[in-house]
């Protein structure tokens, strides 16, 4: 038995550190930072029997905690295969680390967009310091990173930089024109013409020279680009462009010397992004300057949101492949597969033909896992939530990309406890309790995170043996 246990503390033992003179260590129950030996800086009560200052998981004690012990701040992961955590309810954490661990992928931990944290009504700096608990909790000493996802503003990007994140996604989908992709050369040629050239810092007349006069023998493909291509990628990504060199320079300006790095998203669009698009977003970007670690094109197929993918994996790989020899062509960088919660059918392919250079991104699955726990252990409040989720389905959906048909999601009622979990593996259940997150939250959220801490050890053991389904196809 520990002196800690003896003195009537239970504590995680793989959250012991003796570090530079002190003890650090996470109680069990009612969570607490134990502090034995030097403690300024933390706020606590003195637990007598142990010595040990317990302090509360407060911003203070976390701030405190992560000057002391440096590997709990995030750090840029660089090309390493990496793989993005998203949890909507700050406990998934100690599971997602029991899934990374051995695995080589790099972990970001701490990933929100700013949409989710509207949602949730948590805050980065709440985001952040959840995920750093649990990285403290489970004992997780190797970098890992914290991701400011699908960020649209620059006024979005100063509350996570302020928290101290260290990976930002930029997501300029508003400013992608869908509608190119239909239109005629003369709209076409009337959009480029208005472009922001300022930002572009080019005009039409050298795009033009840029691009038209130019044939890259790629090895496994000829890329060119005649005038009806280039204007269509012009018109449909030149604005978002512009866009991104915006947000560039202003994380820039506002990140000073603190090390960071950049995803470039657009994957949130009606339409695929075509090989000569991908070239033309990643050469624009490199010409203006921009530099970025991972980029996430518009796909092939239906990427929707808690399921597996939809489409041709023969055409996926095929254009897939095609992505990659733009990406080595522009000196390398990763790959990411966004919405990429459950996209069994595609790991292998993407590992395979990047080697490793890719980055998978997941969100809603950890909170789906957390719903498959409820409906097992408590199965009276997983009821309610799907009564919920039904009556919230046609509002909370729209700004998703999904397909669930609520006709074909049980009631409550039609099902008995023991069947409950199966609606996690239901295609449209899936669906309809993933988008629905935001709405649940705001009626049982209180309740929901009480029980997962009642069943700690359950929630914890499926997140571990979900993950590693998505990651053992990247470990190459």
């Amino acid at each position: 038995m520990s002196h800690l246990e003896l003195a009537g503390l239970s504590a995680y033992p793989e959250s012991r550190v003796d570090y530079a003179g002190s003890t650090y260590f996470m109680t069990r129950g009612e969570r607490m930072l134990g502090v034995i030996g030097e403690s300024a800086g933390f706020e606590g009560t003195r637990h007598e029997a142990s010595g040990a200052l317990l302090c509360p998981l407060t911003p203070t004690n976390a701030a405190a905690l992560r000057r002391r012990l440096p590997w709990l701040n995030p750090v840029p992961l660089g090309l390493r295969t990496s793989a993005g955590f998203g949890d909507r309810l700050g406990l998934a954490t100690p599971g997602h680390v029991l899934a990374v661990r051995g695995t080589g992928i790099a972990p970001v931990f701490a990933q929100q967009s700013v949409r989710e944290n509207a949602r949730t009504h948590r805050t980065p700096q709440q985001v952040l310091d959840d995920a750093m608990w649990g990285v403290f909790q489970a004992g997780w000493r190797e970098p890992w990173g914290a991701d400011a996802d699908h960020l649209k503003t620059p006024a979005d990007a100063e509350a996570f930089a302020a928290a101290g994140y260290t990976f930002y996604t930029i997501d300029p989908g508003d400013h992608v024109d869908n509608a190119a992709d239909t239109d005629p050369a003369a709209t076409l040629t009337a959009k480029v013409d208005t472009l922001p050239w300022d930002i572009l810092d080019s005009s039409a007349k050298d795009l033009e020279e840029r691009y038209l006069k130019v044939l890259l023998r790629l090895g496994r493909f000829n890329l060119y680009f005649d005038r009806p291509v280039l204007l269509r990628a012009a018109a449909k990504y030149g604005r978002a462009v512009a866009h991104t060199v915006t947000m560039y320079r202003h994380l820039h300006t506002l990140m000073g010397r603190r090390p960071w790095e950049l995803e470039v998203s657009v994957d949130e669009t009606a339409t695929p992004t075509t090989v000569q698009e991908h070239f033309y977003i990643a050469n624009e970007l490199r010409r203006l300057g921009v530099t970025w670690v991972s980029m996430a094109p518009r796909y092939v197929g239906r990427f929707e949101k808690g399921v597996d993918y939809i489409g041709s994996l023969a055409q996926f790989e095929a254009e897939f492949g095609r992505h990659v020899t733009i990406m080595h062509y522009f000196g390398g960088y990763k790959l990411s597969l966004h919405s990429g919660s459950d996209k069994f059918a595609v790991y292998d392919i993407a590992a395979k033909l990047t080697g490793g250079m890719v980055h998978l991104k997941t969100a809603g699955t950890s909170y789906l896992e957390a719903l498959r726990v409820l409906a097992a252990h408590e199965p009276q409040l997983f009821r309610e939530i799907l009564a919920l989720a039904r009556r919230r389905y046609d509002t909370d959906r729209a700004t998703y990309h999904v397909s669930a048909d609520l006709t074909k999601v049980p009631t409550p009622d039609a099902l008995s406890d023991a069947q409950l979990p199966d609606l996690l593996d239901q295609f449209d259940a899936r669906q309809v309790l993933h988008v629905t997150f935001g709405s649940v939250l705001d009626r049982f959220g209180g309740q929901l995170k009480a029980a997962l801490r009642s069943h700690e050890d359950a929630y914890d053991e499926a997140i571990r043996k979900h993950f590693v389904r998505h990651l053992e196809p990247l470990m190459q």
